[in-house]
């Protein structure tokens, strides 16, 4: 009874026929899906055994990315070799490979590239997981977190959890600002504006004490003046701070504090305005009929 089971199931399992090869491609497709999960399984544990930092996130996440494509080619070229149907479309096809591989490379020319171009951000390693970039977006200059390296597209998050997606291709021969790269420590440069009528002394003065109280500010470097503007004096405050995060904040603390000190040493910060000079009033022609009307 056994021996005939096994039997009417061989039946259906011939690769010759609608029914077998369906069979087929269902083992082979649960086939795909366990050795996928092994070979990430398998990185997870080398990853997690890595206490020393010695691998590369990135190109570990990228090349498991690779190897999951791989297993699923291999895959389907197996089952297209047991499939007479397709084999035989296969060796039809096999005459006209040359045309047929032109235009899939005209096609996926953008696809390839950007596949390529992963492989040069793995061997260069311009930036790592974690790190942090300064981008030109569509909206602007962008600061992220590099989130992920797909097959086609990098992903950064950015400080309020958006998403900027760049192509492998278009990071790959863009100039960033690596903001993490070997050293935390950033310079934060901040200019603060007085009016020619203030004292430029009492004014560094201020701005110097004002940062060596605010507790973010690792190192305060100097103020010199950097520029003699229309209608300003120009400083330059340079402190070292612990991150370009923290240098984002010591910004916009040193600014509030320097404006409310300022404001209690009457010390004046320029606005723009404009002095207008009337040469000559034009002469009202209605003045003298109004007049007359007045006295009548």
């Amino acid at each position: 009874m056994n021996r005939e089971i096994v039997q009417g199931w061989a039946m259906h399992l011939r690769p010759d026929t609608w029914s077998g090869a369906l069979i087929i491609l269902a083992l082979f497709w649960i086939g795909g899906l366990l050795l996928s999960h092994i070979l990430k399984r398998m990185i997870h544990v080398i990853v997690e055994r890595d206490h020393d930092n010695r691998l590369d996130r990135m190109a570990i996440a990228f090349l498991s990315k690779v190897a999951s494509a791989f297993v699923w080619i291999l895959i389907f070229m197996l089952y297209a070799h047991m499939i007479p149907a397709l084999d035989r479309l296969a060796t039809a096809l096999l005459a006209s490979v040359s045309v047929a591989s032109v235009v899939f490379g005209l096609a996926a020319q953008s696809t390839l590239s950007n596949f390529v171009a992963g492989f040069s951000l793995i061997f260069y390693r311009p930036f790592r997981l974690g790190d942090k970039l300064q981008i030109n977006a569509p909206t602007g200059v962008e600061t992220g977190i590099v989130e992920d390296v797909s097959l086609g597209y990098t992903i950064l998050k950015t400080y309020d959890n958006r998403r900027v997606i760049i192509s492998n291709s278009s990071i790959s021969s863009a100039t960033m600002v690596n903001l993490s790269a070997r050293e935390l420590r950033t310079m934060a440069m901040i200019p603060i504006s007085v009016s020619y009528d203030s004292d430029i002394d009492t004014a560094r003065a201020l701005i110097l004490e004002v940062a060596s109280g605010i507790s973010d500010i690792e190192e305060v470097v100097s103020c010199p003046v950097t520029n003699l503007g229309a209608s300003s004096v120009d400083f330059s405050l340079r402190v070292w701070c612990a991150d370009s995060g923290v240098a984002a904040g010591v910004r916009n603390e040193v600014l509030e504090a320097v404006k409310k000190r300022f404001d209690a040493e009457g010390i004046e910060i320029p606005y723009a305005y404009q002095n207008v000079l009337i040469k000559e009033l034009p002469e009202r022609e209605n003045d003298a009929s109004s007049t007359d009307i007045t006295k009548k």
